[in-house]
């Protein structure tokens, strides 16, 4: 039951933080930032979201943005998802290098 519960939690804040991300790098042309997957304990309290940032290269700059203004996204979160949730959960964020795993493995089998 527990189990169920977190992967529909997980699932609406993955939706609501893309949400907030696309509308936030709708402003700056030439990034993408996407939520990839998204973690929650099981309690409730802290939600762990892997991000995909295209370009690779603003990757660690961007993130280190976003740590930096994890209280106001925060914020925008509860305000979107106040209704679902009594508790919003702290948010961790880390970079999602799957993409450039595979595309170095691609590069690798092309040689």
């Amino acid at each position: 039951m527990q189990e169920t519960r977190q992967n529909r939690i997980s699932r609406l804040l993955q939706k609501e933080l893309s949400l907030i991300f696309q509308s936030q790098t709708r402003q700056t042309r030439g990034i993408m930032v996407s939520v990839t997957k998204v973690k929650i304990s099981p309690d409730l309290s802290v939600c762990t979201a892997y991000l995909s940032i295209f370009p690779s290269e603003k990757g660690e700059e961007l993130l280190n943005n976003i740590n930096n203004n994890v209280a106001t996204i925060r914020y925008d979160l509860g305000q979107k998802v106040r209704n679902q949730l009594r508790i919003i959960p702290e948010l961790r964020f880390f970079l999602d290098d799957s993409l450039d795993y595979i595309e170095h493995i691609d590069e690798l089998l092309k040689k």
